[in-house]
């Protein structure tokens, strides 16, 4: 069974978020590590970032499957280590990376991370995202898995009452082995521990999105 045969997509539309046990190979992953940068807290890669062009083409059939008309948008590392053990709150993405700022209705606040242009659009446009995540280190439940709430992702909560949502809901625990990849809806609830053992957890994330953005506007990917 294939990798996205294995999503159940009816599970994924309600609860908005689904695990594909096995879905890049271990060659794969090997390579992966080789053109891998230098990664921190978080870094943001370009498209044609060696690691992403090896991604994208295994990652393909799975959002061909859930988002035929999805094209990816952003690409994230993160690397986790006994040195760069964070937590990370809960919350709900609420913006996307544009090349440049043009005001218009329904879209704001604007914000400025690594040097690149953000903003909130209206909530249609974060509804039509997909994020993968690709594993290429094992995760277990004491490795900082992501914890997501399932359900969330439906529409935009206040800020301030995140944190209230997921103590009331369930919480799925994202355990991953490597070559695991996890999709949610990129604007589930979500958080990350610390780690209870910290070692290395390499995560490639690529958020997609099936939505045309104005055409003032340009995805910064």
């Amino acid at each position: 069974m294939t990798a996205a045969a294995a999503l159940d997509r009816s599970a994924l539309a309600g609860q908005g978020c689904g695990h594909a046990p096995g879905a890049v190979s271990q060659a794969l992953i090997d390579r992966l590590i080789t053109v891998l940068p230098a990664a921190a807290a978080g870094v943001r890669l370009s498209s044609g970032a060696p690691a992403v062009t090896l991604a994208l083409p295994e990652l393909a059939p799975i959002v061909a499957a859930l988002a035929p008309a999805a094209r990816p948008v952003r690409y994230v590392l993160f690397d986790k280590t006994r040195e760069t053990n964070w937590a990370v709150p809960w919350h709900q993405d609420r913006t996307i990376a544009v090349a440049g700022r043009c005001d218009m209705p329904g879209y704001g606040p604007w914000s400025v991370k690594q040097g690149v242009i953000h903003v909130e659009p209206p909530f249609p446009v974060m509804a039509a995202m997909l994020t993968l995540r690709l594993h290429l280190d094992d995760c277990p439940a004491d490795n900082a898995p992501l914890l997501v709430v399932p359900g969330s992702h439906r529409q935009r909560h206040a800020a301030a009452a995140v944190a209230g949502i997921a103590a009331a809901g369930d919480i799925v625990t994202c355990c991953a082995a490597a070559g695991d990849v996890w999709v949610y809806y990129t604007p589930i609830i979500h958080a990350s521990q610390r780690a209870e053992r910290p070692r290395r957890r390499r995560v490639l994330q690529i958020d997609y999105c099936a939505a045309s953005l104005p055409p003032e506007l340009a995805w910064a990917a």
